[in-house]
């Protein structure tokens, strides 16, 4: 299948520069975005019904301390886990900056 798109002079340097940054062709990109956004919007559509589905059976949520205290984790120890991993993030991060 083929198509045609047309492209201002800005969206056609743009895409340009993003085909050369990632080492793809024109079609790829294209490809690429197309379905990156057919799987984004069937992700949705599937949470949403897994949301109603949920709603409908009438189960409720709890709080996560709860579920913490049934597994003998204590706030404190779950939010030091949280910041070392969000310290081991941004240190990456400033790798590649």
């Amino acid at each position: 299948m083929v198509f045609s798109i047309r492209l201002t002079v800005q969206e056609k340097k743009i895409v340009e520069s993003y085909v050369r940054m990632h080492s793809i062709s024109l079609g790829e990109a294209f490809k690429q975005a197309l379905f990156e956004k057919i799987e984004d919007e069937y992700d949705i559509t599937v949470c949403e019904e897994a949301l109603k589905e949920y709603e409908a059976s009438g189960r409720k949520s709890r709080p996560i301390e709860e579920l913490w205290q049934e597994l003998g984790i204590r706030d404190t120890e779950f939010k030091q886990h949280q910041n070392s991993k969000k310290n081991f993030k941004s240190s990456i991060n400033i790798q590649w900056k």
